[in-house]
This record gives C-alpha cells, structure tokens and sequence, in this order.
C-alpha cells in the first residue's frame, strides 16, 4: 500500500538523483558557444595572445567529461557512506557536491578562472533538501544501529500502519542470511570462474549503453544538429524532443521488459541504435535536417535501464554489491570516454564520428545474440546452467544439497 510518505520520499529521492543525473549531463550543451567564448577571453587577458583551438577543444572536452569521471569516484564512495551515515545520511551528506559547485561555477566569471568549473563539474552530485522530514531506511535502523524502536516508527510511518512485525522479522532474517552467506568482494567476483561469463556480459552490455552514441548527442547536440543543417532557431526544440523521446521509452520500457523479456529488447535497442547511427551519419554528409532528429530519436532505445535488471538476475545477493560496483564504474569510465575524445573525434572524423558509435552497437548486439540468454522468470539456478558450459564448470546436483552448493560458488571444474 502507497503512504503519502512513501510517495514523496520516493519522488524526492529520484528528483534528486535522475534528475540531477539528467540536468549535469545536458545542461552544458546549450550554453557552450558562451562558455568557450568565456575560456577564450579568460586566456587572452591572462596570457595577451588568442587560445589554440586544439586547447580550447581539450579545456571544453574536460569540462564535458569532468561530471562522468566525478560520478565513477562518487560510485565508489557509496558502500562506506552507507554504512556509515545510513541512506537518508548519505543523501543529505551529497549536498555539499551539490551547493559548492553550484556556488563555484557562480563565481567563476568572477573570478575570472575555467579552472573553476571543471573542477565543480568534477564535485557535482546531488540536493536533496527535503529529504531530512523523511524517515531514515528502517533497515538501516535495524540492521547497521541495532535500534529496533526507530525502525518500528519508521516503518509505520511508511507504510500507515502499526503492525510492521512480519517485516522487521524478514529484515533480520534476511541479514542472518546474508551473514551467514557473506558477500563476494570484487577481486574474489574476479577470481570466480563459475561467474565469469556472467561479469563479462554486464561490463560488454553496460559499455555498449555508454558508447552507443546517445551520450555524445546528450553533451554536443547542439554542435552535431548545427552540423547537420538544422537551423539554430529549431535545434533547442529538436534537443528537448530527444529529452521526451527519452523519457518515455523509459516509461514504455517497463511494461515491454516484462511482455517481451530482457534479450530481445536488448537486441532490438542495439540494433536499431546501430542503425540510427549509421542514418545520422548519412543525414551529417547530406546535410539534411530532418534525418538527424529521427535517428537521435531512435539511439534513445538502449538507454533503457535493462542492463541493470539483467545484472540482478545473474548473480545472488552474495556477488550483487560487487557485480553492480564493477557495472557502476564502466557506465561512469565510458560515459567520461565519450565526454573526453569525442569533440576529437568530430574534428578528425567529420561526419563519419558515429560510424564508431555504429560498430561498437554492432559488436554488443552481436555478443548478446551469442552469449546473453534470456532471464525473464528465470531462477538463479536456471541462469547458472545456462553459463555453466561457458564458464567450463559442472553444475552438480547431488543430494538435494543445492542452496549449498549455488550459495558457496565451490564447483568442481571441468577438466
């Protein structure tokens, strides 16, 4: 059942973190031409002589990408943060890579520094500042406090009603477990050969999202729609539809995941975004407006959030933290790739830049086809057995000591 608390504290908490995700990766587009005529001017009163083009394009590009490299380090300070100040704590705690940046960039111009604001966009995170009226995770309470009262009353506050009993007991239940399973680090998630083909398919599906090609048009559109021949007046509305188009492919996601299964909406994405691609780059050397603003709209597909559903169906809780760390810091590496080199690749390549973004879909389209099977409705267990020749490990059954065995990941290997 739904509480007004629930609800608000849901839509703060995604307001604050895909919101804030979505506004740090576009929000530098339109206004690019103003500040790299700023970087411009900063260097000339500094250094009285005009700024190469190959440095103002490295300064820009930094700028771009500093927001993807600060998120991966972000990724790899969530678990001490957690256990340390709780979810709600952690939240609150993001505020200051929120309000200084912003207050940094502010001064900037001020201060007559670039420097500045590649450096907030590196610190940016997220601001919450509704969040403390909201109850703390009562699983945190119980589990990381040992305070069963507040996570009583914060459980009821969230639900609406008093008899949360059922739950505080799966709670501890569900630590017990964990405990006496434990948790795979990354480097022991590395070392297991039983979950190897496992890992490679989320890094090679997470890393495909990234360079898909969609990221490049989300941080330079205007300079890609202004190649293209799309007249200057029309690109802030052609930006804005691709934003939609985003949107609701991610809304429409949710019910097609669930009717068509994971596989192929992944193969359907790719393909078409690799298709998309290849269409934008033959709208780029025509020089036809129209066709960017189609194909743009269709690279929206593999930015659906199946990767990370996938991720939770192939591994147990045991190996969960450590496969979601690993996926976490590839989305973040590649999305700063794309920020860093593409200005690059547009000046070297001209209008043939997304022909790389076109095989690297390519590639990963393939390699779900070969290696990824459907696990829509499918147990741990099943998904095992279906990389258990890949991974060259004997899935023994035994005498009904399965739990064991699937918990413990100590297969015997196939010689």
């Amino acid at each position: 059942m739904l509480t007004v608390v629930l609800v608000l504290a849901t839509l703060i908490a995604a307001f604050g973190s895909s919101f804030q995700y979505g506004y740090n990766v576009s929000v530098v587009n339109s206004p690019s031409q103003f500040m790299q005529q700023f970087y411009n001017t900063t260097y000339m009163e500094r250094y009285h002589s005009p700024m190469e083009e190959n440095v103002l394009t490295l300064l820009w590009s930094l700028s771009v990408s500093m927001f993807p490299l600060g998120g991966f380090f972000g990724s790899l300070m969530v678990a001490p943060l957690v256990n340390k100040f709780g979810r709600k704590g952690t939240l609150l705690f993001n505020n200051i890579f929120s309000i200084v940046p912003a207050i940094m960039m502010g001064v900037s111009e001020i201060a007559k520094s670039y420097e500045i604001i590649i450096v907030a966009r590196f610190i940016v995170g997220i601001c919450l500042l509704l969040l403390p009226f909201f109850p703390e995770s009562p699983r945190y309470m119980l589990i990381q406090n040992g305070d069963e009262k507040k996570a009583t009353k914060a459980l009821q506050r969230l639900r609406g009603w008093d008899d949360v009993d059922s739950e505080l007991l799966e709670m501890r239940q569900e630590d017990q477990s964990e405990k006496a399973e434990g948790h795979l680090s990354v480097f022991s998630l590395l070392s297991q050969r039983s979950l190897r083909w496992q890992l490679i398919s989320i890094v090679v599906m997470n890393m495909g999202q990234q360079l898909s090609g969609v990221n490049a048009i989300y941080y330079y559109a205007d300079s890609i729609y202004g190649s293209a021949g799309v007249r200057e007046s029309d690109i802030q509305y052609v930006t804005v539809g691709t934003g939609a188009v985003n949107v609701f492919m991610s809304v429409t996601a949710v019910f097609i995941v669930e009717a068509s299964g994971r596989r192929l909406l992944l193969l359907c994405g790719f393909g078409i975004c690799c298709g998309a691609c290849v269409l934008l780059t033959v709208a780029l050397n025509l020089q036809v407006s129209y066709r960017p603003v189609s194909a743009t709209y269709a690279c929206n597909l593999p930015l659906c959030p199946i990767p990370y559903v996938v991720a939770t169906e192939m591994f147990r809780q045991t190996a969960r933290p450590a496969a979601f760390m690993v996926a976490g810091s590839v989305h973040w590496l590649s999305n700063f790739v794309v920020g860093l080199i593409f200005p690059f690749l547009e000046r070297g390549l001209g209008p043939y830049s997304f022909i790389i973004f076109a095989v690297i879909c390519l590639v990963t389209l393939i390699y779900i086809w070969l290696v990824v099977p459907e696990t829509k409705k499918k147990t741990f267990l099943e998904v095992f057995q279906m990389f258990a020749k890949r991974n060259k490990v004997e899935l023994n059954l035994g005498d009904g000591d399965l739990p064991e065995i699937i918990s413990s990941l100590s297969l015997p290997l196939l010689e």
